[in-house]
């Protein structure tokens, strides 16, 4: 399955709001992702809490899987954003 390893740019990493339009973007995209941070398990992006559970915080690499390259590359550009300063 395709991936790509990004960096959070938000502030305050992948907490509420920013896990909150990931998720949002996902349910959009009707396609499959999942986040995970290095040795970590992949959590299902579609859901902000489990986003949440990652523990990304700003600086932290995340890697981002899903079978569909489009959606792939949309929330991995938004993983990468400072979504809380939008």
């Amino acid at each position: 399955m395709p991936s790509k390893t990004v960096t959070v740019g938000s502030a305050v990493g992948l907490h509420a709001r920013p896990a909150a339009l990931i998720a949002e973007a996902v349910a959009k995209s009707g396609a499959s992702v999942t986040l995970a941070t290095p040795g970590g398990n992949p959590v299902d992006a579609g859901s902000p809490l489990m986003i949440m559970t990652l523990g990304a915080k700003k600086g932290t690499d995340v890697e981002v899987t899903s079978d569909d390259e489009a959606a792939l590359a949309h929330i991995a550009e938004m993983v990468e954003r400072d979504l809380d300063a939008e």
